[in-house]
């Protein structure tokens, strides 16, 4: 049975996303080996592509399956990720899909309020 989390959880794993990205200076994706990210349509938004990251390479790797069973985690620096990214994600009317579950379910973010918080912190 299929269980979708509920707004406090998503929250809590949104802002322990933001926690340990701000503390280690990094975050995590899923690439394939031949060079794609992982991205999905939104769960919320028609049309709307999300972009997943983890704050730990063990989240992203719970999520390596399905049709991401290629994928494999790599480390992206804060200041890559802030300065490339999360500019680019906005420029592109993408979202930050931060901390989701091996359901592929969780918070979907502006990159602007992303960007916003891990500059100030």
């Amino acid at each position: 049975m299929y269980v979708f989390q509920d707004v406090a959880t998503t929250e809590s794993n949104y802002q322990r996303f933001l926690k340990r990205v701000s503390e280690f200076g990094a975050v995590w994706g899923l690439k394939h080996p031949e060079g794609g990210w992982a991205v999905c349509p939104s769960n919320e938004y028609e049309d709307i592509d999300v972009y997943v990251f983890w704050s730990d390479e063990a989240y992203a790797l719970r999520c390596a399956k399905d049709n991401w069973k290629e994928y494999k985690p790599e480390m992206i620096t804060l200041d890559s990720f802030i300065d490339n990214w999360l500019h680019g994600m906005h420029k592109d009317d993408c979202l930050v899909g931060a901390n989701w579950d091996a359901n592929m379910f969780g918070k979907e973010v502006e990159p602007i309020e992303v960007a916003k918080f891990l500059v100030n912190s």
